[in-house]
């Protein structure tokens, strides 16, 4: 079946099926106890918060990146009509709940606010940020509905606004409006009214927005993008009087482009130039929520992953001749539109995004037509997860990938400041022994120090005394060594530091013995420091160094914290990592290359994640994550290699933890 007749047969049954949507299979819901942590606020920080910085870009850029832009911030009468006094879009942002754990919703606006778009100082500081960011321009959604248009005030403030400098270009999103918020069902707000008069009223109508020199052009011709091109009657007919009545009336020759949302046509055959890639749509994905710890034992929603549908657009190839210009996206979830029943891609990283982004610039100038532009998905969609705009947990992070993605720079990075040792401090009188390392080691790189702030006068007295140069962060008692660690790294990784060592002023004050395990772990590590740092610098793959007598079987040495690793490594998408032969290194002593543990440090964990301190021994968070740092390395394609001497590697029997 010839592809345009698989599309308009589909979009046949999805216009009178509005409200059904695909379930997904049953998650398990929570048995016996509450959820892994109380659930107290939406607005936290996540591990991996990136801060508004400056930054460089290439000159000339690599690509012209379009991100689209959605305008539904702003009240209207229809909506007001429709939805309630005072609806916009955040109203559908705010009443979003987290229906499984690692579920980030609401999704909340960070430096940008909730924002009114009728204030065209909100558009000016929009373009800003995206122009210093890398995006070249905004492809606003643009509603048009046989001659009334809604939600176009902030199109008409840019338009009117000539200071505004930024690029920008019209999607028509010519779906009818209804209940079910994406154009389909019958239970119609507002309909379209497609004809030959009404085609060229459309293009009378947006001339004004072409003839603007902001307008973006592709071969000196503005680009004109559409959303379903299958709903038309005649497509290609529309097209023909489109270009007609450009060429007749001073615009010229005109760029017609249409979004692969629901029709995957060759461009021609609608008498297009061009589609364009609009992800998640265009692909299908399995659904797998069989492993989700439900809050909602309702929840009728589909978990998606994230990586394996970039995998699938990264793969996706035009026929010869098609132009199809790459799209990617930051994320996806819906849930803020569809309640209980969402689709979710899970495992969205910047890191991941960058990387696809990355390849997708390199695929757009690889085309015969040497294209050059790739669309993003998007700007500003809050309701359905798919923002570059700063967020409350994440900050700045997508820009910042995405800047990088170009071969951009931020402020911090400096080779010089590759290496760093990261020192812990909860037990004072065990910081002496460290200290006494640290001193004689001549090539030492710099030191930072984590404590408490009961404990910082003290501290900052006694490096003092050992008149050792050091940074101190005083941080809250939570989370043992390993939150105040992963808060360190992914600040350090940011400021371009790629290797550190952790150490921390271990006791294990339940063991007799708790002393010599610290002393065993923090000596092999720092006398073995300056081979570390060359072997580090001789070989990009190497991720973790660790003590070769403290690996340790995670199956053989799991305790009580099976659960929480298996929570944990399915939340950072390494359940596949995690097997009977899986290691840790236990002590949570070592040295490792950042990058190699950046799903940790991109993992959306928070602070109030972990428990709060009450002298466990075992099963708490951050015992999990202990027993997944070597799996994270080893996921993400990095060698680890043991340090330190090999008889106490072959111990018969490990002597500072019970197996199981």
């Amino acid at each position: 079946m010839p592809q345009g007749t698989r599309d308009r047969l589909r979009e046949r049954f999805l216009d009178t099926k509005g409200h059904w949507v695909p379930e997904g299979p049953k998650g398990k819901a929570p048995t016996g106890e509450l959820p892994r942590r109380p659930y107290v606020r939406s607005d936290e920080r996540a591990i991996g918060y990136v801060p508004y910085e400056k930054g460089e870009l290439p000159d000339p850029l690599p690509a012209t990146l379009v991100a689209f832009y959605l305008p539904q911030f702003h009240t209207i009468p229809e909506n007001d009509e429709w939805w309630g006094k005072g609806f916009t879009e955040w109203r559908n942002v705010t009443r979003a709940l987290p229906q499984f754990e690692g579920h980030y919703q609401p999704k909340l606006p960070g430096d940008l606010g909730f924002y009114d778009l009728r204030n065209v100082e909100v558009m000016h500081e929009q373009a800003r940020l995206a122009r210093e960011y890398g995006i070249s321009a905004f492809c606003f959604y643009f509603y048009w509905f046989g001659g009334k248009t809604l939600l176009e005030t902030p199109l008409r403030n840019w338009l009117n606004d000539k200071t505004i400098d930024l690029k920008f270009c019209l999607c028509w999103a010519n779906e009818k409006w209804t209940r079910t918020w994406d154009g389909r069902g019958d239970e119609i707000l507002i309909d379209q009214k497609h004809s030959p008069e009404d085609d060229i009223a459309f293009i009378e109508y947006v001339a004004d927005y072409m003839r603007d020199p902001r307008y973006l052009r592709v071969d000196g011709k503005p680009m004109l993008v559409v959303y379903r091109p299958g709903l038309f009657p005649d497509m290609k007919a529309t097209a023909a009087r489109w270009r007609a009545w450009c060429m007749d009336n001073g615009i010229g020759a005109v760029e017609l482009a249409y979004v692969q949302s629901f029709d995957a046509s060759d461009p021609s055959t609608f008498g297009f130039d061009a589609a364009i890639e609009f992800p998640p749509l265009g692909q299908s994905h399995a659904a797998d929520v069989a492993q989700a710890q439900l809050i909602n034992e309702h929840f009728a929603g589909r978990i998606l992953d994230f990586r394996e549908m970039a995998s699938a657009f990264e793969r996706t190839a035009s026929s010869s001749g098609s132009r199809v210009y790459p799209g990617v996206n930051p994320g996806w979830d819906n849930e803020a539109r569809r309640p209980g029943k969402g689709l979710s891609f899970l495992h969205a990283t910047p890191l991941r995004y960058e990387r696809w982004l990355r390849r997708s610039i390199a695929k757009s100038d690889q085309t015969p037509q040497k294209m050059g532009h790739v669309f993003i998905n998007a700007w500003n969609e809050w309701a359905e997860g798919a923002t570059l705009e700063p967020d409350l947990m994440h900050g700045h992070a997508y820009l910042r990938a995405t800047r990088r993605a170009l071969g951009g720079i931020g402020p911090f990075v400096d080779p010089s400041r590759s290496t760093r040792i990261v020192l812990h401090v909860w037990y004072l009188d065990a910081l002496n022994d460290i200290v006494e390392e640290l001193v004689d080691w001549e090539d030492r790189p710099p030191l930072l120090i984590t404590c408490p702030l009961d404990l910082a006068g003290r501290v900052a007295i006694h490096m003092q005394k050992a008149a050792l140069p050091h940074e101190l962060v005083v941080v809250p008692n939570r989370g043992r060594d390993i939150l105040p660690f992963l808060q360190l790294a992914s600040r350090l990784a940011q400021e371009g530091v790629a290797v550190v060592l952790k150490l921390h002023t271990k006791k294990s004050p339940h063991l007799t013995n708790g002393a010599a395990w610290r002393k065993e772990l923090v000596q092999t590590l720092v006398r073995a420091g300056s081979a570390a740092m060359a072997e580090f610098e001789r070989d990009p793959t190497l991720g973790l160094i660790a003590p070769a007598a403290h690996f340790l079987h995670l199956d053989t040495y799991m305790g009580s914290n099976a659960a929480k690793v298996r929570a944990l490594a399915s939340q950072l998408g390494l359940l596949d990592a995690v097997t009977d032969k899986t290691f840790f290194a236990s002590g949570s002593m070592f040295w490792v290359r950042l990058d190699a543990i950046r799903p940790l440090l991109e993992s959306s964990l928070r602070p109030s994640d972990f428990e709060t301190e009450a002298g466990q021994l075992d099963g708490t968070l951050a015992h999990a994550v202990e027993r997944l740092f070597a799996a994270c390395v080893d996921a993400s394609g990095y060698r680890i290699a043991p340090a330190g001497a090999a008889e106490l590697a072959n111990r018969i029997r490990y002597p500072y933890a019970r197996a199981d």
